[in-house]
């Protein structure tokens, strides 16, 4: 809205699918986001009775989402990352997330051709001359 403010609280993200090296050995590597159906995948969901989260795509341009079937859904990024570093399946999140684990060798990115960066976060907030104080501080100690 013309009437808001936007102030980055990160710098550019992008999202990555991961697996391990054991689990590409055995079930091979997906080439194009549509593969992920006939893969084991590790999803997240916000929380019980909800959707797990349609992992996200963008091929020239045009964005896309993949409905997978996980083997296993969860709401805790940790499960995640150690169920995809013992070989579980695939998972998919933000990239600094996993980045430790791919910088060991431990997990590898997939479809990074339709995997790319997006501006990040933004806070917004209405235009305002006289800001709480609260909020004030907040924007503050978020701003880059």
């Amino acid at each position: 809205a013309q009437d808001m403010i936007a102030v980055p609280v990160s710098t550019a993200q992008r999202q990555v699918a991961v697996a391990s090296p054991a689990y590409l050995a055995r079930a091979g590597t997906p080439q194009h986001p549509q593969d992920l159906v006939n893969h084991r995948c590790i999803g997240w969901r916000r929380g019980p009775g909800l959707a797990p989260y349609r992992w996200e795509f963008a091929e020239q341009g045009c964005e896309f989402d993949v409905a997978v079937n996980p083997q296993l859904t969860t709401n805790d990024m940790g499960v995640m990352i150690r169920t995809a570093c013992a070989g579980g399946g695939i998972s998919f999140g933000m990239e600094e997330t996993f980045q430790p684990y791919i910088a060991r060798g431990e997990l590898v990115t997939l479809l990074d051709a339709w995997l790319p960066a997006f501006a990040g976060f933004y806070l917004y907030f209405p235009s305002r001359k006289n800001l709480a104080p609260k909020l004030r501080a907040l924007i503050d100690h978020v701003r880059l």
